[in-house]
């Protein structure tokens, strides 16, 4: 992930705004991107011109240390640069076509951890609809295990020490225009175009010590 330092550019997406369709569609990648993700960066750069010192941490170091950050802009900081990583984070995970299901050391792990992949996404459709309002369902490394969680809004498991592997956008903006209020339409379309070989690449580096 490239530009990680202060300013904050919004990043080209790596394909085309119709690549996901017909699963997900044009239009809504194209304001997804361009409308909110461009405003978090914006919001983002605006928190932090006249903090220098925030300047040189990275967008990582940024989350990870948003408790010990000043109040006059923790809030701030918290919300724009998980807004930044999340949905950068959520766009390279898209792939059309997609692999049929995880692969390499991910797929044995979720194996192991879940029981099949079958079960695995069972589970992680199951979290993904029991998010109230607006946040993300997560795979993520925690200890050398994966475990799926759910975080509101912009939080980000960085914030809890945790690898992200995997994520899913279930803000309304992600799927409104396509599949209205129906959250497990759209999961099941997203299902379709996840690349599993950049979630390996994301679980590889998550167990990196």
């Amino acid at each position: 992930m490239e530009n990680q330092y202060y300013p904050y550019v919004n990043l080209p997406l790596p394909y085309p705004y119709h690549a996901m369709e017909p699963w997900i569609d044009e239009k809504t990648m194209m304001l997804h991107h361009d409308r909110h993700l461009q405003t978090y960066v914006d919001n983002l750069n605006r928190v932090l011109e006249g903090q220098p010192e925030l300047q040189r941490l990275s967008l990582e170091q940024l989350i990870r240390c948003g408790p010990d950050l000043p109040e006059s802009v923790r809030d701030g900081v918290r919300n724009n640069a998980g807004g930044v990583y999340n949905h950068r984070f959520y766009f390279k995970l898209l792939q059309n076509p997609a692999e049929e299901g995880p692969v390499g050391k991910l797929g044995q792990a979720i194996q192991r951890d879940f029981g099949s992949g079958l079960r695995f996404r069972e589970q992680f459709k199951k979290a993904a609809l029991s998010v109230f309002g607006s946040g993300y369902a997560w795979l993520v490394l925690d200890r050398g295990r994966l475990k799926i969680v759910t975080m509101p809004n912009q939080s980000c498991p960085l914030e809890m020490g945790m690898a992200p592997v995997l994520t899913v956008d279930v803000w309304e903006h992600a799927y409104y225009l396509k599949h209205y209020n129906v959250r497990a339409a759209y999961l099941d379309d997203w299902f379709r175009v996840v690349s599993w070989e950049q979630a390996e690449q994301n679980f590889l580096a998550g167990m990196l010590p």
